[in-house]
């Protein structure tokens, strides 16, 4: 007589087919895509493992090569076993493409994770969710915007939880910030959960699990290799309603997650930098090419998601590029079409008054925008 409850059933099943998920998402040449057409065409994951190789052969996108690769990977279900030992054993969590519990964002992606692994507490279900990328190579100018973008998103929409990918520059700025101002924050990483890259931020990443949460789609022993980085971020753009790329080169990873933000229908932001400025210069090409709205403030973003702003906070309403008067916006402006100028070469380009422009210079200098250089020559910071 079978005295198990229908509950341990439950469990048991889940526990079953999340095996053979595991075991499938480790097949080389079974992306999601191909995963999911399995799965649709034979109605489990564990009937991928059963099935003949002349059948699997017949379903689209199989053929010889993969049927064959199938048909030899039954070792990977003891691979599945430690997978799940290894997850029980640490307190992670383990989420199937067809789980209530999956985000239900990434899960309208085509090339979703079969599975998702998390260590954290947060629901990933809850609340809005705003990626904020960029370069690993931040400007003093980078980092003030991504620092004073979170810090008045968190103040106007209590509920956003800011996601990054962990790595150098503007992620790690964008983590740090989110911590800063007791905001969830989720770092999604492109190996797995038995190590952190980079080792750097591995104290960082332990502070965020308390109320965020580190994502991926890679098992244990996985390296971060370079193609995890290019196939990770398509995660960070699936999981959320809106990207900001904060700054970027003409080149970079963060631009991939714009353009795969773009292919899922995800609302797409940048910040204009310099004219020139080669770690902006991504960022206006995508403003250029109209594959991002140009945002100056957390404002400028919650108007174009259409959020409802808190009003009962006393939000700064602070620009990006900071709450400067008109006079101090010129100056700025100028400086940023030039390397430096010279205070005489200022005044000519400014048409103002020496006695007049020296006390706007001095405030910025003390704002921290600019930089007074020896001889009167004066810089922007960033």
């Amino acid at each position: 007589m079978d005295i198990t409850s229908s509950a341990e059933k439950k469990k048991i099943t889940v526990i079953s087919d999340m095996r053979y998920l595991i075991a499938l998402s480790m097949i080389k040449g079974i992306g999601p895509i191909l995963a999911r057409n399995l799965i649709a065409y034979l109605g489990a994951a564990e009937a991928v493992f059963t099935e003949t190789q002349q059948n699997l052969e017949k379903i689209p996108g199989i053929g010889g090569v993969l049927s064959q690769a199938i048909i030899g990977k039954t070792d990977l279900l003891k691979s599945a076993d430690n997978e799940l030992e290894f997850i029980a054993k640490n307190g992670f969590n383990a989420f199937a493409y067809t789980d209530k519990t999956y985000p239900f964002r990434l899960k309208e992606c085509s090339d979703a994770p079969v599975v998702l692994y998390t260590n954290g507490n947060i629901d990933l279900n809850k609340g809005r969710f705003v990626a904020v990328v960029g370069t690993r190579n931040i400007t003093d100018y980078g980092r003030n915007v991504c620092e004073t973008l979170i810090e008045d998103l968190v103040l106007q929409i209590p509920d956003v939880i800011i996601v990054s990918g962990l790595a150098y520059g503007a992620d790690i700025t964008a983590h740090k910030s989110a911590l800063k101002h007791n905001t969830p924050t989720v770092g999604v990483v492109a190996h797995g959960l038995d190590r952190l890259y980079p080792a750097a931020h591995t104290s960082i990443a332990s502070k965020m699990t308390a109320s965020g949460a580190i994502v991926t789609e890679y098992t244990t022993n996985t390296e971060p290799d370079k193609p995890n980085f290019v196939q990770r971020n398509r995660i960070i753009a699936g999981m959320c309603d809106a990207i900001v790329v904060v700054e970027s080169a003409i080149r970079g990873g963060s631009l991939l997650t714009a353009d795969a933000a773009n292919l899922y229908n995800r609302e797409v932001f940048a910040i204009p930098g310099r004219v020139g400025d080669t770690r902006s210069a991504g960022c206006n090409d995508l403003i250029r090419q109209n594959k991002a709205a140009l945002i100056e403030s957390a404002s400028d973003l919650i108007k174009a998601m259409s959020w409802q702003p808190n009003e009962s906070k006393n939000s700064k309403q602070t620009l990006l590029f900071n709450d400067l008067s008109e006079e101090e916006q010129t100056i700025i402006s100028v400086l940023r079409q030039h390397e430096s100028l010279q205070i005489n070469q200022l005044t000519l380009k400014l048409k103002l008054p020496v006695e007049k422009l020296f006390p706007l210079l001095i405030e910025l200098e003390f704002k921290g925008h600019l930089r007074c250089l020896p001889g009167n020559v004066y810089k922007v910071v960033g």
